[in-house]
């Protein structure tokens, strides 16, 4: 049990959670850069590379070989801490989730306010047409997925050499400003512009969750060291009184 987190959360009024790939590995989703991790696994090319824009575009057919393979968990199913997370936020404490992670699960929790930095495997779009495909059109697709009208269908995710949606990087500093606890879990904070979005924090609580020590945790007024459904599975979203 973690009491003293229980009670910061039943005595918060607005929560914003900021979750890394953390939050999804005990859904079989890999993380990246743990001894088990994506970044740890051999391939042609290292999967920093393969998954940059400038590499999408030299080696199309390379990139979805591995997009298919290792980055389209459609299986997948929430775990415990999506679904916390979702039941904070039917209990009028959580303002928002932001994530880095692409898989879809916090939706598929039942979460409404999802702020996604990089993207997500459900959403495809034509390179030339700009119409909308499902991530199946990707998967089931031989070599280069194509549209009707002949052109790539690329997922709408984040690349390396890729900036960050404007629009939905805003909404996260607004949340994050309004805050009154942000809970980071699942992630190293150390990729950028995403890390640095802790320093927008204003409010009284800052609450750190990882496996691993972070470069914040000095920083934060508590630390838990264990993966993030383990601790979300042990606490209650105890609903708002009403008229708050």
């Amino acid at each position: 049990m973690y009491p003293e987190l229980q009670q910061i959360i039943d005595a918060s009024r607005r929560i914003v959670f900021f979750g890394g790939a953390g939050v999804s590995t005990e859904s079989g989703i890999p993380d990246f850069r743990s001894v088990d991790g994506l970044y740890n696994q051999r391939y042609a090319y290292p999967p920093e590379t393969i998954l940059s824009a400038t590499f999408f575009h030299r080696y199309t057919e390379e990139f979805f070989r591995f997009y298919r393979d290792k980055m389209l968990p459609l299986d997948a199913q929430p775990n415990a801490a999506h679904r916390f997370l979702a039941q904070l936020e039917q209990a009028g404490r959580l303002m928002a989730i932001i994530t880095q992670n692409i898989d879809g699960l916090h939706q598929k929790a039942g979460s409404k306010k999802v702020l996604e930095l990089h993207g997500s495997i459900h959403r495809n779009r034509c390179m030339k047409c700009a119409r909308f495909f499902p991530p199946e059109a990707i998967r089931d697709a031989q070599g280069i997925p194509r549209c009707p009208c002949g052109g790539i269908i690329k997922p709408e995710v984040v690349l390396y050499e890729e900036g960050l949606d404007d629009a939905v990087l805003a909404e996260a500093i607004h949340c994050i400003r309004q805050a009154d606890t942000l809970i980071i879990a699942g992630t190293s904070l150390t990729v950028y512009p995403a890390a640095g979005l802790v320093h927008d924090f204003r409010g009284k609580h800052l609450i750190l969750i990882n496996r691993d020590a972070t470069p914040m945790d000095s920083r934060a007024g508590l630390v838990i060291h264990d993966s993030v459904g383990k601790v979300f599975s042990t606490l209650t979203a105890t609903p708002l009184p009403k008229g708050e």
